[in-house]
């Protein structure tokens, strides 16, 4: 996940790639639950995307929460370049993040609690990167679909950093932001660790716990 060069600094829109006008091809279903990557999904159900570092660990972190998960795809978000491939986007010159797609349940599984496994499983810390992984699609990042999750997100990020705080940890960089545009990943990135259970995951978190659902308030 690491093979191409990287900028470091966020491109402008200016700057960034010119892309291209259709999606590029992806799968259509998931490979450990057969469902529909791009729905439709059932009623109730709520998305949110996630960045936490290289998507291929993120997603199987959220695909493996015992409950509450319907469907789980990779992508891109939060960028300029218009249905970027993974090569662009390795480039630094789309501003796209590697980002999870999650479609869930919030009567089964709180919203809370889903980005309680987010901020626990990776360093929310580091800026553009995530341990070895280096570069501007790495950063931390919750795109939200509707404005109480960004109020929730806002609320478990700050509970998050004074945890973070009292252990000697920098400033969160996490960006809370609505979501744009989410492009689906090529068919060979979803679900990745599933076909490949020896591939490379640099998922990796602080081992500090996040205070939310265990009696302390936001």
């Amino acid at each position: 996940m690491f093979l191409f060069r990287k900028r470091a600094e966020m491109p402008s829109p200016a700057d960034a790639l010119p892309g291209r006008a259709d999606p590029i091809p992806t799968a259509e279903t998931h490979f450990v639950n057969g469902r529909p990557l791009k729905g439709p999904y059932p009623e109730g159900l709520q998305s949110i995307v996630l960045g936490l570092g290289c998507f291929w660990g993120a997603e199987r972190k959220f695909w493996q929460l015992p409950e509450g998960v319907y469907v789980t795809a990779v992508g891109y978000a939060a960028g300029s370049t218009p249905n970027p491939t993974y090569e662009e986007v390795c480039t630094g010159r789309t501003g796209h993040n590697e980002v999870v797609l999650v479609v869930f349940d919030p009567a089964v599984l709180p919203l809370e609690s889903l980005i309680k496994t987010f901020f626990e499983s990776h360093d929310p810390t580091q800026g553009y990167r995530q341990g070895n992984d280096v570069g501007t699609q790495y950063r931390s990042g919750i795109y939200v679909t509707e404005p109480a999750q960004e109020e929730i997100a806002k609320r478990v990020r700050a509970a998050y950093a004074e945890a973070l705080k009292a252990k000697g940890y920098g400033d969160v960089t996490t960006e809370i932001q609505p979501l744009e545009c989410f492009y689906f990943a090529e068919g060979y990135h979803q679900q990745y660790l599933a076909k490949n259970p020896g591939g490379y995951c640099g998922l990796g978190g602080t081992g500090v716990s996040c205070p939310i659902g265990t009696g302390v308030a936001a």
